[in-house]
């Protein structure tokens, strides 16, 4: 390898967004944000760091191996480099915006940063779009969530979109009835990989239920009839009864979402306190995006509000959507009036002028990527 070469090379997972794919995401990132914005939700913008016991505290701590570390050379204390923008969202409306009236709707838009990527995300740096709704306890605020992730993905051309639903409490409210611990690893892990035979011999006495709510995974009728027809723990039950009427809530208003429900999922959902939910597209690898109910502001008062949103992913969401078409850009001759390339660009064309005399305008606007040249008065497409 060069020496060139290795100047360079990037580290694993991050990667130079080149044009016209960095134009089409900065526009399909505010396209999300407009939709947002329409439901209510005002825009924040947290830093790229923070002081690490205020990112990393309580909810925060299940971020902590995603989390770059550095220490301020001003203040002589540990930073952390954000992998996640919903806590600092939470931090904010606990602390800067504590004194408006609840429930407070808030969106945000960024980059974050990782220690390591996944199996379905091998990128460390990715974009985030996303919305809280905090200070409200309520299943329709649950269901405003999982509505306005769908129409801000739907609104930037995302079809065959599936929303997975779970209550990644159900399983250890089945477990505490029984007198059991939480799951253990072993457990957890079974449930994740639906092995039914794995649930039976680590579940213990909560084997059977915990059986039977794995072989409800599936469409969310279906899945919410078998639930219902089971025999729960009190606890259990209500968390059921909320995943039931979130359902209900979301087919009224968008009869046509597909809705799936996973009644033991937990993964990713460390720090969630109800209902959740992922946001997949048909063929396309990894999550677009996931939410949940989760407790706001808990690291910086004795009690944190209800709150629920979700966050999606601007990475996945490209791979959902066609390719970005190329821009077209007019080429104007050297000496064009200045006049003349105000008009046209209040028409809405995107020249490039050119910054020295050339012999054939044809031959340089096509040399400099240009769809378009000025040639007699008027805009000019260049043939393929």
């Amino acid at each position: 390898m060069s020496d060139f070469a290795r100047r360079a090379l990037l580290p694993a997972g991050l990667r130079d967004i080149l044009p016209p794919e960095a134009e089409f995401e900065a526009r399909v990132v505010e396209r999300m944000m407009a939709t947002l914005a329409a439901h209510g939700y005002e825009r924040v913008k947290p830093p790229l760091v923070e002081f690490e016991e205020s990112l990393l505290s309580d909810s925060g701590a299940s971020m902590a191996p995603h989390t770059f570390r550095l220490m301020d050379p001003v203040s002589q204390r540990m930073m952390g480099l954000r992998a996640d923008m919903t806590l600092q969202v939470a931090r904010i409306a606990a602390t800067r915006l504590k004194g408006l009236p609840r429930p407070l709707r808030l969106s945000y838009a960024g980059q974050v940063l990782r220690v390591k990527g996944d199996d379905l995300r091998p990128e460390r740096q990715f974009g985030q779009v996303g919305a809280e709704l905090i200070g409200c306890d309520e299943a329709a605020a649950d269901a405003e969530a999982v509505l306005l992730a769908a129409s801000a993905l739907t609104g930037v051309g995302v079809t065959d979109l599936t929303i997975d639903l779970s209550s990644p409490k159900l399983v250890p409210a089945v477990l505490a009835a029984h007198g059991l611990a939480p799951a253990s690893k072993r457990l957890r892990e079974a449930l994740d990989r639906k092995d039914s035979a794995a649930v039976a011999a680590l579940g213990g006495v909560a084997a059977p239920t915990l059986t039977l709510l794995l072989a409800a995974t599936g469409p969310a009728d279906r899945a919410l009839d078998a639930i219902g027809r089971m025999k729960l723990p009190p606890e259990a039950a209500a968390e059921a009864a909320r995943l039931a009427d979130v359902v209900a809530r979301v087919r009224a208003a968008a009869p046509d979402l597909r809705l799936t429900v996973d009644p033991v999922e937990m993964r990713g959902f460390e720090y969630h306190t109800g209902l959740c939910f992922t946001l997949f597209a048909r063929g396309v690898r990894g999550e677009l995006g996931r939410g949940g109910r989760y407790s706001a502001g808990d690291a910086f008062a004795e009690a944190g509000e209800p709150a629920t949103g979700f966050t999606l992913f601007t990475d996945t969401i490209l791979r959902a959507l066609p390719p970005a078409p190329p821009a077209e850009r007019l080429y104007l001759p050297y000496g064009t009036a200045p006049d003349i390339a105000a008009q046209l660009r209040a028409e809405g064309w995107r020249t490039v002028a050119g910054l020295a005399p050339e012999n054939d305008p044809v031959a340089e606007a096509r040399r400099l990527r240009c769809s378009h040249v000025f040639i007699g008065g008027a805009p000019t497409k260049l043939e393929d």
